[in-house]
């Protein structure tokens, strides 16, 4: 009986220990989970494949971090890990930035420095409540270039569930996106259209500054189209996307014409378009009252042949950023934040990889579209809140309208389109029709094409401090941050992603954490499951095999 159960013994030994040996050389995985949370996607895939020399992947979420930071760091290094799997260039390092460190606060300002912001977390245990300053962020580096990857991903009003959840599906984005950035080569080209009135410069420098680490940038004037329009179209053609910020002065046909030709060639584009004129600045320089007027940019048979209508019309939104007001005189002046309902914080619907997992996004002054049935595919990005209206202009805008609660019974539009998404084999707006000038090649039926339009210039516009950029969707004023930024960027690199990379956004995660009320609740209950319990079973174990024992040998 003895030898029997030996010789069964040696077995399974022998089987665990070749198991063991052709594991070190065949490797595969099988992901079990529901979400599949460890499938590297086709896109992130290929990028890997384009590293070809050692990458070092740094995580700084090392040393004592609030528990629900220590799940963030699990899921980036299992991420990381199945990254290595697929390409052994792959090394990473956990750092605690802290550790060992002999001035702290110059060693957080040092990373404050280089654009590694610090997340300041409330830590409540047994009753005690505390701040703590955790780095969330990982640093990837690829011949001689860095990378910084942000790690924890916010969101207004979220559950810190949700704040995690959050930045666990944007895990593998982040990391693909960075893997992408240190491996671009051939850069495709954006043109910023000028020559309209729209934003200067220095207005959408940050974000030009953003996506110089995809794209390289040039500028394109229309003016010259009268004279010589073949040569603009070439120069245009030579871009894969046009970006029109805003413009304030109206096209000309022949500016129309030579924009058309480029979209029906192929030319991706994004249109911010205020319908409206009305600035805030110019109610604060009217003594607290402007009159918003339409604006006539000779457009409107433009985007009515790609099926929509921009309405001169100002969104009134009881889902609203605020404004900063001064009160009093001199050194005794405060500054209040108050309501504005002509600023729509708008929260994504989460149903196109354009706007999945991104802030609420401020709109200023926005107008609203309709969407004209025809050929093309329509998908809106962005959208009013249910409890929002639309109010025609010319319209007196004034300031007064904080002393009036609104009268919600009035908001009964509701879910008014402020960006949307066009798709399809793109036509000239001018086929069957004269053209205004004569081109070499002209156009008249195009291949598969995108475009953009947002109902608000405003969108892309970053602040001013001390005539320095600052991040775009940063109010300087309310000190809140928005996802403009994020949101165009998806953008544009939806409309030039040949990868399919942005498709990684659509993917979901769901990641299980523990109830903090329960755990203070039945602290002790599990306590004695897990400790006592273990304890109590390997007693009654012991007792029960002694006493089989004696009875089955005693004589």
């Amino acid at each position: 009986m003895n030898k029997e159960f030996f010789q069964s013994v040696l077995k399974i030994v022998l089987v665990v220990v070749v198991l063991n040996i052709a594991g070190g050389f065949l490797f595969t995985r099988f992901d079990m989970t529901e979400d599949q949370r460890f499938t590297i996607s086709e896109p992130s895939k290929e990028v890997l494949q384009k590293l070809g020399s050692p990458v070092v992947i740094d995580v700084l979420l090392d040393g004592e971090i609030p528990a629900e930071f220590s799940k963030l760091k699990t899921e980036a290094m299992l991420l990381i890990k199945s990254f290595r799997t697929l390409n052994k260039n792959i090394q990473f390092n956990l750092v605690d930035p802290l550790e060992n460190e002999a001035d702290p606060q110059q060693t957080i300002a040092d990373l404050q420095r280089i654009g590694l912001t610090p997340a300041n977390i409330t830590v409540e245990e047994n009753g005690k409540v505390s701040q703590e300053l955790v780095f969330p962020w990982a640093m990837v580096t690829y011949q001689n270039q860095t990378v910084k990857v942000p790690l924890l991903k916010n969101k207004l009003g979220s559950t810190m569930e949700d704040r995690i959840n959050n930045s666990v599906q944007q895990l593998e984005y982040a990391f693909a996106d960075a893997f992408t950035k240190l491996t671009t080569g051939q850069k495709k080209r954006i043109a910023v259209i000028k020559g309209n009135g729209q934003l200067e410069d220095i207005f959408i420098a940050d974000y030009l500054t953003t996506i110089r680490d995809y794209y390289n940038i040039g500028a394109i004037t229309l003016d010259s189209v009268a004279a010589n329009p073949d040569t603009v179209l070439n120069q245009l053609n030579e871009f894969d996307l046009a970006l029109i910020a805003k413009p304030t002065a109206s096209f000309s046909d022949e500016e129309k014409y030579i924009l058309d030709q480029y979209i029906t060639n192929g030319g991706k584009s994004i249109w911010l378009i205020d319908q409206v004129a009305m600035e805030l600045d110019s109610i604060f320089q009217g003594g607290g009252s402007a009159i918003a007027l339409p604006r006539d940019l000779n457009m409107k048979d433009f985007f009515f042949k790609y099926g929509l209508r921009i309405n001169p019309v100002l969104v009134n939104d009881l889902y609203f950023t605020q404004i900063v007001l001064a009160s009093g005189d001199g050194n005794d002046s405060q500054y209040n934040p108050v309501p504005w309902y002509y600023n729509p914080m708008v929260f994504s619907r989460n149903d196109h990889p354009i706007n999945t997992n991104i802030e609420a996004v401020r709109y200023q002054f926005a107008s609203s579209m309709e969407l004209l049935q025809n050929d093309y595919q329509q998908t809106v990005l962005m959208q009013s809140s249910p409890l929002s209206k639309a109010e025609s202009a010319p319209k007196p805008i004034s300031l007064s309208v904080l002393n009036n609660p609104p009268n919600k019974e009035s908001y009964i539009e509701g879910n008014l389109p402020l960006a949307v998404l066009i798709e399809g084999k793109f036509k000239s707006v001018f086929k069957n029709r004269v053209k205004p000038i004569d081109l070499e090649n002209d156009l008249e039926d195009g291949p598969e094409n995108k475009m953009i339009v947002i109902s608000d210039g405003d969108l892309i516009k970053n602040q001013l401090r001390n005539g320095v950029p600052l991040e775009l969707g940063y109010d300087k004023w309310t000190n809140s941050s928005y996802g403009n930024k994020e949101f165009l960027v998806n953008c544009i690199n939806y409309l030039l992603d040949d990868t399919g990379l942005i498709n990684i956004r659509s993917k979901r995660v769901s990641i299980p954490l523990l109830d903090a009320e329960k755990i203070n609740a039945q602290k002790t209950k599990w306590q004695l499951i897990n400790v006592a319990l273990p304890v109590l079973l390997t007693l009654l174990f012991g007792v029960a095999f002694g006493w089989y024992r004696k009875r089955k040998y005693s004589v």
